[in-house]
Protein backbone atom coordinates (compact mmCIF):
# COMPACT_ATOMS: atom_id res chain seq x y z
CA UNK A 1 0.00 0.00 0.00
CA UNK A 2 1.20 3.27 -0.82
CA UNK A 3 0.48 7.04 0.45
CA UNK A 4 0.67 9.70 -1.75
CA UNK A 5 0.16 13.73 -0.86
CA UNK A 6 -0.73 16.54 -3.28
CA UNK A 7 -0.91 20.17 -2.16
CA UNK A 8 0.21 23.92 -2.64
CA UNK A 9 0.03 26.19 0.37
CA UNK A 10 1.00 29.67 0.97
CA UNK A 11 4.46 29.16 0.55
CA UNK A 12 4.00 27.48 -3.05
CA UNK A 13 1.30 29.54 -4.45
CA UNK A 14 0.07 33.17 -4.50
CA UNK A 15 -3.25 33.74 -2.56
CA UNK A 16 -4.98 34.19 -5.82
CA UNK A 17 -4.07 30.77 -7.13
CA UNK A 18 -5.10 29.38 -3.85
CA UNK A 19 -8.44 30.73 -4.01
CA UNK A 20 -9.17 28.55 -6.81
CA UNK A 21 -8.83 25.71 -5.01
CA UNK A 22 -10.48 26.55 -1.90
CA UNK A 23 -13.09 23.73 -1.11
CA UNK A 24 -15.75 24.44 1.51
CA UNK A 25 -17.18 22.38 4.16
CA UNK A 26 -20.16 21.41 2.96
CA UNK A 27 -18.44 20.97 -0.72
CA UNK A 28 -15.79 17.98 0.28
CA UNK A 29 -17.72 15.50 0.49
CA UNK A 30 -19.42 15.46 -3.22
CA UNK A 31 -15.55 16.68 -4.18
CA UNK A 32 -13.96 13.59 -2.51
CA UNK A 33 -16.71 11.48 -4.99
CA UNK A 34 -15.39 13.37 -7.89
CA UNK A 35 -11.69 12.54 -6.78
CA UNK A 36 -12.14 8.89 -6.22
CA UNK A 37 -13.43 8.54 -9.44
CA UNK A 38 -10.79 9.49 -11.30
CA UNK A 39 -8.60 6.35 -9.56
CA UNK A 40 -9.78 3.07 -11.22
CA UNK A 41 -8.94 1.47 -7.89
CA UNK A 42 -11.15 3.74 -6.04
CA UNK A 43 -8.04 4.66 -3.53
CA UNK A 44 -8.89 6.48 -0.26
CA UNK A 45 -8.47 9.99 -0.22
CA UNK A 46 -9.29 13.39 1.87
CA UNK A 47 -9.06 16.86 1.45
CA UNK A 48 -7.65 19.20 4.02
CA UNK A 49 -8.64 22.82 2.46
CA UNK A 50 -7.86 26.03 4.75
CA UNK A 51 -6.72 30.10 3.85
CA UNK A 52 -3.19 28.86 3.87
CA UNK A 53 -3.46 25.69 2.36
CA UNK A 54 -5.30 22.77 -0.29
CA UNK A 55 -4.18 19.25 0.43
CA UNK A 56 -5.15 15.69 -1.18
CA UNK A 57 -3.79 12.81 0.99
CA UNK A 58 -4.39 9.41 -0.60
CA UNK A 59 -3.66 5.93 -0.18
CA UNK A 60 -3.81 3.08 -3.02
CA UNK A 61 -1.65 -0.22 -4.06
CA UNK A 62 0.41 2.11 -6.58
CA UNK A 63 1.13 6.18 -5.99
CA UNK A 64 -0.93 8.13 -8.64
CA UNK A 65 0.35 12.03 -8.46
CA UNK A 66 -0.18 12.65 -12.18
CA UNK A 67 -4.00 11.69 -12.30
CA UNK A 68 -4.48 13.19 -8.64
CA UNK A 69 -2.58 16.68 -9.97
CA UNK A 70 -4.57 16.23 -13.24
CA UNK A 71 -7.83 15.81 -11.20
CA UNK A 72 -7.21 19.01 -9.23
CA UNK A 73 -6.17 21.40 -12.24
CA UNK A 74 -9.84 20.37 -13.83
CA UNK A 75 -11.64 21.47 -10.29
CA UNK A 76 -10.00 24.80 -10.41
CA UNK A 77 -9.99 25.17 -13.94
CA UNK A 78 -6.37 25.90 -14.98
CA UNK A 79 -3.68 23.50 -16.67
CA UNK A 80 -1.81 20.73 -15.09
CA UNK A 81 1.32 22.50 -16.36
CA UNK A 82 0.35 25.52 -14.20
CA UNK A 83 -0.62 24.12 -11.20
CA UNK A 84 2.38 21.78 -11.14
CA UNK A 85 4.35 24.78 -10.70
CA UNK A 86 2.58 25.86 -7.45
CA UNK A 87 2.48 22.23 -6.24
CA UNK A 88 4.37 19.76 -3.88
CA UNK A 89 4.08 15.70 -4.10
CA UNK A 90 5.44 13.69 -1.36
CA UNK A 91 4.82 9.87 -1.20
CA UNK A 92 5.11 7.57 2.03
CA UNK A 93 7.74 8.88 4.44
CA UNK A 94 7.36 12.30 3.08
CA UNK A 95 3.73 12.25 2.96
CA UNK A 96 3.96 10.82 6.62
CA UNK A 97 6.19 13.27 7.55
CA UNK A 98 4.81 16.33 6.01
CA UNK A 99 0.80 15.65 7.45
CA UNK A 100 2.75 14.97 11.13
CA UNK A 101 4.71 18.41 10.95
CA UNK A 102 1.02 20.12 9.42
CA UNK A 103 -1.34 18.87 12.29
CA UNK A 104 1.71 20.25 14.73
CA UNK A 105 1.48 23.80 13.65
CA UNK A 106 5.32 23.19 12.21
CA UNK A 107 4.36 23.91 8.39
CA UNK A 108 1.68 26.39 9.16
CA UNK A 109 2.08 30.44 8.79
CA UNK A 110 2.05 30.57 12.09
CA UNK A 111 4.36 28.68 13.57
CA UNK A 112 3.07 26.40 16.48
CA UNK A 113 -0.48 27.75 15.44
CA UNK A 114 -3.29 24.93 16.90
CA UNK A 115 -5.98 26.02 14.82
CA UNK A 116 -4.51 23.78 11.85
CA UNK A 117 -5.39 20.50 13.86
CA UNK A 118 -9.03 21.29 14.43
CA UNK A 119 -8.82 22.17 10.44
CA UNK A 120 -7.29 18.35 9.83
CA UNK A 121 -9.54 16.62 12.14
CA UNK A 122 -12.53 17.96 10.45
CA UNK A 123 -11.51 16.87 6.92
CA UNK A 124 -10.74 13.27 8.29
CA UNK A 125 -14.38 13.65 9.68
CA UNK A 126 -15.53 14.99 6.01
CA UNK A 127 -13.94 12.07 4.10
CA UNK A 128 -15.08 9.17 6.76
CA UNK A 129 -18.53 10.39 6.38
CA UNK A 130 -18.44 9.56 2.59
CA UNK A 131 -16.55 6.44 3.00
CA UNK A 132 -13.05 7.73 1.63
CA UNK A 133 -11.23 6.97 4.72
CA UNK A 134 -9.83 3.45 4.70
CA UNK A 135 -7.48 1.59 7.41
CA UNK A 136 -4.10 2.93 5.97
CA UNK A 137 -5.24 7.29 5.49
CA UNK A 138 -7.27 6.70 9.34
CA UNK A 139 -3.79 5.16 10.93
CA UNK A 140 -1.77 7.81 9.29
CA UNK A 141 -4.22 10.49 10.60
CA UNK A 142 -4.73 9.41 14.17
CA UNK A 143 -0.97 8.85 14.00
CA UNK A 144 -0.98 12.63 13.33
CA UNK A 145 -3.15 13.74 15.51
CA UNK A 146 -1.02 11.75 18.92
CA UNK A 147 2.33 13.85 17.40
CA UNK A 148 0.78 16.51 17.74
CA UNK A 149 -0.45 16.11 21.02
CA UNK A 150 2.95 15.01 21.75
CA UNK A 151 4.40 18.42 20.07
CA UNK A 152 2.62 20.54 21.93
CA UNK A 153 2.73 19.14 25.11
CA UNK A 154 6.63 18.13 25.33
CA UNK A 155 7.90 21.36 23.58
CA UNK A 156 7.26 25.31 23.52
CA UNK A 157 6.38 25.06 19.96
CA UNK A 158 3.19 26.93 20.41
CA UNK A 159 4.59 29.69 23.12
CA UNK A 160 4.12 33.28 22.49
CA UNK A 161 2.82 33.01 19.03
CA UNK A 162 1.23 35.19 17.01
CA UNK A 163 -1.90 34.50 15.33
CA UNK A 164 -3.54 35.79 12.60
CA UNK A 165 -6.28 37.41 14.91
CA UNK A 166 -3.74 38.98 17.03
CA UNK A 167 -2.09 40.41 14.28
CA UNK A 168 -4.86 41.68 13.15
CA UNK A 169 -5.45 43.98 16.43
CA UNK A 170 -1.35 44.66 16.32
CA UNK A 171 -1.72 46.17 12.47
CA UNK A 172 -4.96 47.88 13.35
CA UNK A 173 -3.37 49.61 16.12
CA UNK A 174 -0.69 51.37 14.10
CA UNK A 175 -3.26 52.92 12.53
CA UNK A 176 -5.90 53.94 15.47
CA UNK A 177 -4.43 55.26 18.32
CA UNK A 178 -6.73 54.27 20.39
CA UNK A 179 -9.39 51.11 19.41
CA UNK A 180 -11.79 52.24 21.82
CA UNK A 181 -12.65 54.91 19.70
CA UNK A 182 -13.89 53.03 16.36
CA UNK A 183 -16.59 50.79 15.23
CA UNK A 184 -15.50 47.07 14.17
CA UNK A 185 -17.27 45.40 11.62
CA UNK A 186 -16.63 41.40 11.35
CA UNK A 187 -18.17 40.08 8.08
CA UNK A 188 -19.09 36.34 8.80
CA UNK A 189 -19.37 33.91 11.89
CA UNK A 190 -17.10 31.30 11.35
CA UNK A 191 -13.85 29.95 13.74
CA UNK A 192 -11.47 33.01 12.65
CA UNK A 193 -14.16 35.68 12.52
CA UNK A 194 -14.72 34.42 16.17
CA UNK A 195 -10.95 34.30 16.98
CA UNK A 196 -10.63 37.80 15.70
CA UNK A 197 -13.49 39.22 17.63
CA UNK A 198 -12.67 37.85 21.16
CA UNK A 199 -9.23 40.00 20.19
CA UNK A 200 -10.56 43.02 19.02
CA UNK A 201 -13.32 42.78 21.75
CA UNK A 202 -10.54 42.88 24.63
CA UNK A 203 -9.39 46.26 23.79
CA UNK A 204 -12.92 47.60 24.20
CA UNK A 205 -13.38 49.35 20.82
CA UNK A 206 -16.47 51.71 20.37
CA UNK A 207 -19.11 48.69 18.91
CA UNK A 208 -18.96 45.71 17.76
CA UNK A 209 -21.51 44.36 14.97
CA UNK A 210 -21.67 40.96 12.95
CA UNK A 211 -22.97 40.58 9.56
CA UNK A 212 -23.77 37.03 8.51
CA UNK A 213 -25.83 35.69 5.61
CA UNK A 214 -27.79 33.56 8.71
CA UNK A 215 -28.90 36.47 11.18
CA UNK A 216 -29.21 33.37 13.74
CA UNK A 217 -25.76 32.45 13.66
CA UNK A 218 -24.54 35.87 13.59
CA UNK A 219 -26.74 37.25 16.75
CA UNK A 220 -25.06 33.92 18.30
CA UNK A 221 -21.85 35.19 17.50
CA UNK A 222 -22.50 39.13 18.43
CA UNK A 223 -24.12 38.15 21.95
CA UNK A 224 -21.16 37.06 22.72
CA UNK A 225 -19.28 40.39 22.58
CA UNK A 226 -22.53 42.83 23.17
CA UNK A 227 -22.48 43.15 19.78
CA UNK A 228 -25.08 44.00 17.04
CA UNK A 229 -25.76 41.64 14.13
CA UNK A 230 -26.92 43.15 10.71
CA UNK A 231 -27.90 41.38 7.54
CA UNK A 232 -25.30 40.69 4.65
CA UNK A 233 -27.27 42.37 1.90
CA UNK A 234 -27.31 45.60 4.17
CA UNK A 235 -23.39 46.08 3.99
CA UNK A 236 -23.17 48.22 1.19
CA UNK A 237 -25.49 51.02 2.40
CA UNK A 238 -24.34 50.62 5.85
CA UNK A 239 -20.11 49.97 5.03
CA UNK A 240 -19.57 54.06 6.06
CA UNK A 241 -20.21 53.83 9.49
CA UNK A 242 -17.34 51.39 10.38
CA UNK A 243 -13.78 52.37 11.08
CA UNK A 244 -12.43 48.63 11.04
CA UNK A 245 -13.52 45.67 8.76
CA UNK A 246 -12.61 42.37 9.56
CA UNK A 247 -13.98 39.44 6.74
CA UNK A 248 -13.89 35.82 6.28
CA UNK A 249 -16.40 34.08 4.79
CA UNK A 250 -16.84 30.83 2.24
CA UNK A 251 -18.31 33.10 -0.76
CA UNK A 252 -16.53 32.21 -4.04
CA UNK A 253 -17.16 35.58 -4.80
CA UNK A 254 -16.02 38.84 -3.48
CA UNK A 255 -18.83 40.34 -1.05
CA UNK A 256 -17.29 43.99 -0.50
CA UNK A 257 -16.50 46.07 -3.70
CA UNK A 258 -14.64 48.62 -5.03
CA UNK A 259 -17.92 50.93 -5.86
CA UNK A 260 -18.62 49.90 -2.52
CA UNK A 261 -15.91 51.02 -0.49
CA UNK A 262 -15.62 54.06 -2.66
CA UNK A 263 -18.86 55.50 -1.81
CA UNK A 264 -18.36 54.94 1.96
CA UNK A 265 -15.10 56.92 1.26
CA UNK A 266 -17.14 59.77 0.32
CA UNK A 267 -19.82 59.61 3.07
CA UNK A 268 -17.36 59.06 5.75
CA UNK A 269 -15.47 62.47 4.52
CA UNK A 270 -12.07 60.08 3.91
CA UNK A 271 -11.76 59.33 7.29
CA UNK A 272 -9.44 55.83 6.45
CA UNK A 273 -10.73 52.82 7.25
CA UNK A 274 -8.98 49.75 7.89
CA UNK A 275 -9.59 46.23 6.24
CA UNK A 276 -8.40 43.03 6.92
CA UNK A 277 -9.57 39.64 3.93
CA UNK A 278 -8.21 36.46 6.07
CA UNK A 279 -11.13 34.53 3.49
CA UNK A 280 -10.06 32.59 0.73
CA UNK A 281 -11.00 33.20 -2.11
CA UNK A 282 -11.44 36.81 -1.09
CA UNK A 283 -14.04 38.69 0.26
CA UNK A 284 -12.90 41.92 -0.97
CA UNK A 285 -11.99 43.31 -4.19
CA UNK A 286 -8.07 43.45 -4.46
CA UNK A 287 -8.35 46.95 -6.23
CA UNK A 288 -9.97 48.83 -2.71
CA UNK A 289 -6.14 48.54 -2.06
CA UNK A 290 -5.48 51.17 -4.20
CA UNK A 291 -7.60 53.63 -2.57
CA UNK A 292 -6.28 56.15 -0.59
CA UNK A 293 -7.56 56.46 2.41
CA UNK A 294 -8.08 52.05 2.83
CA UNK A 295 -4.92 50.07 4.86
CA UNK A 296 -6.33 46.43 3.35
CA UNK A 297 -4.40 43.52 4.38
CA UNK A 298 -4.63 39.83 3.22
CA UNK A 299 -3.36 36.70 4.71
CA UNK A 300 -0.33 36.60 2.70
CA UNK A 301 -0.10 40.58 4.05
CA UNK A 302 -0.02 39.43 7.53
CA UNK A 303 2.97 37.24 7.16
CA UNK A 304 5.85 39.32 8.58
CA UNK A 305 3.22 40.05 11.44
CA UNK A 306 3.23 36.32 12.66
CA UNK A 307 6.83 36.09 12.06
CA UNK A 308 7.59 37.45 15.10
CA UNK A 309 8.90 36.31 17.58
CA UNK A 310 9.48 32.55 15.65
CA UNK A 311 13.07 32.73 15.92
CA UNK A 312 12.90 31.88 19.71
CA UNK A 313 10.74 28.98 18.94
CA UNK A 314 13.59 26.97 16.63
CA UNK A 315 14.98 24.95 19.54
CA UNK A 316 11.05 24.00 19.76
CA UNK A 317 11.44 23.19 16.14
CA UNK A 318 14.35 20.90 16.73
CA UNK A 319 12.85 19.44 19.18
CA UNK A 320 9.44 18.71 17.29
CA UNK A 321 11.10 17.29 14.12
CA UNK A 322 12.42 14.49 16.48
CA UNK A 323 9.38 13.43 17.62
CA UNK A 324 7.56 13.59 14.06
CA UNK A 325 10.72 11.53 13.25
CA UNK A 326 9.80 8.76 15.38
CA UNK A 327 6.46 9.13 14.77
CA UNK A 328 6.61 8.87 11.01
CA UNK A 329 9.23 5.34 11.76
CA UNK A 330 6.41 3.72 13.52
CA UNK A 331 4.16 4.56 10.31
CA UNK A 332 5.98 3.10 8.13
CA UNK A 333 6.83 0.28 10.35
CA UNK A 334 3.11 -0.41 10.39
CA UNK A 335 2.84 -0.19 6.56
CA UNK A 336 5.42 -2.49 5.77
CA UNK A 337 3.50 -4.94 8.36
CA UNK A 338 0.50 -4.31 6.34
CA UNK A 339 2.07 -5.13 3.35
CA UNK A 340 2.25 -8.91 4.58
CA UNK A 341 -1.04 -9.37 5.37
CA UNK A 342 -2.32 -10.70 2.27
CA UNK A 343 0.66 -13.39 2.70
CA UNK A 344 -0.22 -14.05 6.20
CA UNK A 345 -3.90 -14.67 4.90
CA UNK A 346 -2.93 -17.18 2.40
CA UNK A 347 -0.48 -19.04 4.95
CA UNK A 348 -3.00 -19.09 7.38
CA UNK A 349 -5.89 -20.11 4.78
CA UNK A 350 -3.37 -22.92 3.31
CA UNK A 351 -2.49 -24.27 6.89
CA UNK A 352 -6.30 -24.46 7.60
CA UNK A 353 -6.69 -26.30 4.16
CA UNK A 354 -4.11 -28.88 5.83
CA UNK A 355 -6.21 -29.66 9.15
CA UNK A 356 -9.52 -29.81 7.25
CA UNK A 357 -8.15 -32.59 4.98
CA UNK A 358 -6.35 -34.76 7.87
CA UNK A 359 -9.19 -34.03 10.18
CA UNK A 360 -11.44 -35.47 7.69
CA UNK A 361 -9.16 -38.61 7.11
CA UNK A 362 -8.79 -39.17 10.47
CA UNK A 363 -12.40 -39.45 10.97
CA UNK A 364 -13.69 -41.54 8.20
CA UNK A 365 -10.73 -43.87 10.08
CA UNK A 366 -12.29 -43.76 13.34
CA UNK A 367 -15.58 -44.68 11.78
CA UNK A 368 -14.48 -47.33 10.25
CA UNK A 369 -13.49 -48.71 13.63
CA UNK A 370 -9.42 -48.67 13.31
CA UNK A 371 -7.61 -48.00 16.62
CA UNK A 372 -7.50 -44.29 18.17
CA UNK A 373 -3.65 -44.47 18.47
CA UNK A 374 -2.81 -45.38 14.80
CA UNK A 375 -5.39 -42.81 13.62
CA UNK A 376 -3.47 -39.99 15.85
CA UNK A 377 -0.57 -41.08 14.69
CA UNK A 378 -1.05 -41.00 11.06
CA UNK A 379 -2.61 -37.42 11.07
CA UNK A 380 0.27 -36.02 12.95
CA UNK A 381 2.31 -37.58 9.95
CA UNK A 382 0.55 -36.18 7.93
CA UNK A 383 0.38 -32.77 8.95
CA UNK A 384 3.72 -32.68 9.16
CA UNK A 385 5.00 -34.03 5.68
CA UNK A 386 2.48 -31.34 4.55
CA UNK A 387 4.25 -28.57 6.36
CA UNK A 388 7.70 -30.04 5.40
CA UNK A 389 7.31 -30.98 1.81
CA UNK A 390 7.96 -27.62 0.55
CA UNK A 391 11.39 -27.42 2.70
CA UNK A 392 12.59 -30.55 1.81
CA UNK A 393 12.10 -30.46 -1.74
CA UNK A 394 13.60 -26.95 -1.96
CA UNK A 395 16.73 -28.66 -0.04
CA UNK A 396 17.06 -30.91 -2.59
CA UNK A 397 16.60 -28.57 -5.45
CA UNK A 398 19.71 -28.84 -8.32
CA UNK A 399 20.64 -25.14 -7.96
CA UNK A 400 23.10 -24.65 -5.44
CA UNK A 401 22.23 -21.48 -4.50
CA UNK A 402 18.91 -21.80 -4.28
CA UNK A 403 19.83 -24.98 -1.30
CA UNK A 404 21.84 -22.50 0.76
CA UNK A 405 18.79 -19.51 0.11
CA UNK A 406 16.66 -22.87 1.58
CA UNK A 407 18.95 -23.65 4.33
CA UNK A 408 18.73 -20.28 5.61
CA UNK A 409 15.42 -20.17 5.88
CA UNK A 410 14.62 -23.27 6.97
CA UNK A 411 17.30 -23.22 9.74
CA UNK A 412 15.54 -19.48 10.70
CA UNK A 413 11.99 -20.48 10.69
CA UNK A 414 12.54 -24.45 11.86
CA UNK A 415 15.41 -24.64 13.84
CA UNK A 416 15.22 -21.76 15.64
CA UNK A 417 14.63 -23.49 19.31
CA UNK A 418 16.82 -25.96 18.67
CA UNK A 419 19.67 -23.40 19.19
Amino acid sequence: MAVWALGLNHNTAPLDMRGKFAFAVDQIGPTLSGLRSAFSDQSEAAILSTCNRTEIYCAGPTPALEQTLHWLAQSGGVSSQDLHAHTYSLENANAARHAFRVASGLDSMVLGEAQILGQMKDAVRAADEVGALGTTLNQLFQRSFAVAKEVRSSTEIGAHSISMAAASVRLSMQLFEDIGKIRVLFVGAGEMIELCATHFAAKNPKSITVANRTMERGERLASQFGGDVMRLADLPDRLHEFDAVISSTASTLPLIGLGAVERALKKRRQRPMFMVDLAVPRDIEPEVKSLRDVYLYTVDDLATVVQTGQANRQAAVAQAETIIDAGVQSFLSWLDQRGQVPLIQQLNAQAQAWRQAELQRARKQLAKGEDIEEVLEAMARGLTQKMLHGAMAELHASDTDARERARGAIEQFFLRSSR
